[in-house]
């Protein structure tokens, strides 16, 4: 029980929580809450489940391990210093190919992103378009669902490879790529203090969630999208 109150508080503040806010969300009073991270009182198994289920920690990990120092350890190489295997395809002019991602192999890739020969059998092209260097690896992904509309689901996203995640503006559009969560489009906010990214959707219906920097495989900021939905035809006025 000795890390439980410092377990407690730090995952209320790794999702920037006040205690009064978290009150709100998980059914616990602001006091309780409080007493419990100042180790003045201990949460009942009732209590401790509603934070197991709300921070998705399990029972054993909330009471007994200390979460902060294990997250710190794990901690991410944010700058791309260390080597991250990225494989690539080139044509007979040894000229980088962009490797396409549909829906269909979004699973395989978690598996094979790191892959040469995964990455070789998915389908390669390339683009002419001014817009894209010759001095930069891109790749397209086929996302599915609607939470970032307007752009459609089925649509592809033409995508750079982001060596430095430091680099990347807050709200920038990214591919992101994790085990647990897998192949996301979402609007990207660094909170590197907390070892974390905030991912946004456009859709306001969709939530806003946070992924560990430990747990993020790659990131692609998006350019542009190609779609095969067409606009319906705006309502004509009759006379």
């Amino acid at each position: 029980m000795e890390n439980l109150n410092k377990n407690l508080k730090h995952l209320r503040l790794r999702k920037r929580l006040s205690q009064t806010r978290l009150s709100h969300r998980i059914g616990v009073g602001a006091s309780s809450i409080s007493a419990y991270e100042k180790r003045r009182s201990i949460p009942k198994i009732s209590t401790l489940l509603k934070y197991s289920k709300f921070f998705q920690q399990n029972l054993d990990r909330l009471v007994n391990e200390d979460i902060s120092r294990q997250e710190e350890e794990k901690k991410a190489e944010i700058s791309g210093e260390k080597l991250r295997v990225l494989p690539i395809l080139v044509d007979a002019n040894n000229e980088e190919m962009i490797s396409l991602v549909p829906v269909k192999a979004a699973a395989g890739y978690l598996n094979g992103y790191s892959d040469a020969e995964f990455i070789g059998e998915l389908p390669n092209f390339r683009m002419p378009f001014t817009e894209l260097s010759e001095n930069k690896t891109y790749r397209a992904f086929q996302i599915e669902g609607n939470s970032m509309l307007p752009v459609p689901a089925g649509s592809y996203i033409i995508c750079e490879y982001v060596q430095d995640w430091a680099s990347i503006k807050d709200d920038t559009c990214c591919i992101v790529i994790t085990a647990e969560d897998g192949i996301v489009y979402k609007r990207v906010v660094k909170d590197f203090d907390h070892h974390q990214l905030l991912l946004k959707s456009d859709n306001q219906e969709y939530t806003s969630f946070e992924v560990r920097t430990h747990d993020v495989l790659e990131i692609w900021k998006s350019l542009g999208y190609v779609s095969f939905q067409l606009p319906d035809a705006p309502n004509s006025s009759k006379n």
